[in-house]
């Protein structure tokens, strides 16, 4: 079945609208296929041409291609071939897809609510031509995309790279996806210029009109889509914030920049734990970038020691955060609200600014990066941080690639082979000592897939901070023994439906604990059957 969006002009409203035609694949009549043609073959054949693309830009064109044209021939090429197809559809393709959108647009593959139409956003939303099916949407506004700033409009191929692993990753029908862009303006001066780009050419508005806006889009988000799960995706840093604490109760929703991270993290930093000769309560977590998505990381890694029977303030007191302008702590100048929480509190020296310093003060065993800054952590920086454990545990999750605060191959260097390393973007295998080791890579697509299908399937009310944690343990327990046999952080990408089945089934048991589940017939169903009910709710090609 191929599912089409075409544009059309009505002139009763006088607006251009989608109409969606699921178009069943009925087989050819006699003469319109070649005389030896197989649906194998063909297969086989769409590899051929992605591979014959030479720039990771024409294979993920050719790919909007093959879903625009077939979207179970899409869907089937990125379960087969899911590490080969995953980094061309989102991480790190994805980000140049959304520096050149307006340039490479060709069809839409979403919906577009602008701040123009404020007082008929309702209506807007019910022009999406599948609204009855629709069960998750992602929503963004464009002004955080990645490591790449505000990009306006631009930013729609991560709401559609999005949902294209939730299909892949969790088996969410096509048809039930809704990508959302919120246009509220740019305030990116390339945009503003470029006669090309697709948005508002207008600066961001005030916070009081954003939020008002935002409450009218939630309040008919509620009413026209009243069994759609919402993720929100690269919001800045102070809006993902304010709107996950301001809706996250008015309707199932939650952030992946401050959550999926979070909980990604959480259950990489469990696996590494395992391989590292140090009790749980003596690790320290020192964070190089303080955003959003890393001060969500902190709070979920709070679990770390908690789990573990360490207080909450125990718990916060092993977690130090480093923004733009050195070590946060009380007294310093502009440290922005979300991050107090996470000041140290009996800092008194001068303002500690070089990561190699800080390092020498913390005495950190594990080190993150959400930072953007490529080669933040230096030889040096290594090399200190090598000196308070056996095994220094080392994740530099900036996206992409080229922003990552360092390799594969310079971790392993200056920890002389002990990193224990997992990245935001891919990177390929090292030989060291004579051994093949492989990276890890603490992509979200491990967590939201399997977040999601266990909120729609349970019909959760809310997301909870314990559906949240329940994913992230649930990915932690998924690494099989030859897994961690070779001291892999994260299971292979391969198994993404076998895990985020693991996962869903952990966070319907949390919404059940919760009480925020409306599927009250899921809690009579022992784990054995609850999987197995998981399974059986997963779309395949």
């Amino acid at each position: 079945m191929s599912i089409v969006l075409t544009p059309y002009w009505s002139p009763d409203e006088g607006i251009q609208k989608l109409k969606m035609e699921a178009r069943a694949k009925a087989p050819a009549a006699p003469g319109l296929t070649p005389p030896v043609f197989s649906v194998k073959a063909q297969m086989d054949r769409t590899l051929l041409q992605l591979r014959s693309r030479t720039s990771p830009m024409e294979k993920y064109t050719f790919l909007a291609q093959v879903k625009q044209a077939d979207v179970e021939a899409f869907y089937k090429l990125c379960l087969e071939f899911m590490p080969e197809i995953t980094p061309i559809i989102y991480t790190p393709t994805v980000g140049d897809a959304c520096l050149q959108y307006s340039k490479i647009y060709r069809n839409p593959e979403g919906l577009f609510i602008s701040l123009k139409d404020k007082g008929r956003i309702g209506n807007i939303l019910r022009n999406w031509p599948l609204a009855n099916e629709a069960r998750i949407s992602v929503v963004t506004d464009g002004s955080r995309i990645l490591g790449l700033g505000d990009l306006g409009v631009n930013g729609m191929p991560i709401a559609v790279g999005k949902l294209s692993l939730y299909v892949a990753g969790a088996g969410i029908r096509p048809s039930s996806t809704l990508p959302i862009m919120l246009d509220l303006g740019t305030n990116n001066s390339s945009n503003l210029s470029d006669p090309l780009y697709l948005g508002l050419r207008q600066r961001r508005p005030s916070d009081a009109e954003y939020d008002a806006f935002m409450d009218e889009f939630i309040t008919e988000m509620r009413r026209v889509y009243p069994k759609l799960l919402v993720q929100f995706e690269d919001f800045s840093t102070d809006h993902a914030f304010s709107y996950l604490e301001r809706f996250r109760n008015t309707l199932p929703l939650f952030n992946d920049d401050i959550q999926g991270t979070g909980a990604v993290v959480l259950a990489g930093l469990l696996s590494a734990a395992r391989l590292v000769p140090i009790p749980r309560n003596e690790h320290r977590i020192l964070l190089f970038g303080a955003g959003s998505a890393s001060v969500g990381v902190a709070k979920q890694l709070m679990s770390f020691f908690t789990i573990a029977g360490m207080s909450e303030e125990a718990a916060r007191s092993q977690i130090w955060l480093v923004d733009s302008k050195g070590l946060v702590y009380v007294g310093r100048e502009d440290v922005a609200d979300y991050k107090m929480y996470f000041a140290r509190r009996h800092y008194t020296g001068s303002p500690m600014k070089d990561l190699t310093e800080i390092i020498k003060y913390v005495k950190p065993t594990v080190l993150l990066g959400l930072s953007t800054i490529a080669g933040a952590f230096t030889p040096e920086v290594i090399r200190q941080l090598s000196q308070n454990t056996p095994r220094p545990i080392i994740f530099p999750l900036s996206n992409p690639v080229h922003l990552s605060e360092c390799t594969f191959a310079e971790a392993l260097t200056h920890s002389n082979g002990a990193a224990i390393f997992a990245s935001g973007s891919p990177f390929g295998s090292e030989v060291i000592g004579g051994v093949r080791r492989e990276p890890g890579q603490g992509n979200n697509m491990y967590i939201f897939p399997g977040l999601g299908l266990g909120a729609i399937l349970c019909r959760a009310k809310s997301v909870t901070d314990s559906m949240v944690q329940a994913s992230a343990l649930g990915l932690a327990g998924s690494l099989s023994w030859d897994e961690r046999a070779l001291e892999l952080v994260y299971p292979r990408i391969e198994r993404i439906r076998e895990i985020s089945a693991h996962i869903a089934v952990k966070v319907i048991r949390a919404a059940q604990k919760a009480g925020v589940d409306n599927s009250t017939d899921l809690k009579r169903m022992n784990d054995t059957l609850l999987l197995e009910f998981v399974k059986g709710k997963m779309w395949n090609p």
